[in-house]
């Protein structure tokens, strides 16, 4: 928030206060997300076949 203050924006301390800590960059200006998963070893999994019945 300092940055946007010394920049010249007015940010108003209860505003500050609603701001979640947690890590945001996978949403863009658009409303995209962007997700990237870690390489799993094997691969996925396959699907189930449609025939098979629920267990």
């Amino acid at each position: 928030m300092n940055q946007l203050r010394a920049d010249g924006f007015d940010v108003a301390d209860e505003d500050v206060a609603r701001l979640s800590p947690f890590v945001r960059h996978h949403v863009n200006m658009l409303g995209r997300y962007s997700f990237q998963l870690p390489d799993l070893p094997g691969g996925l999994r396959p699907l189930r076949e449609a025939e098979a019945a629920d267990e």
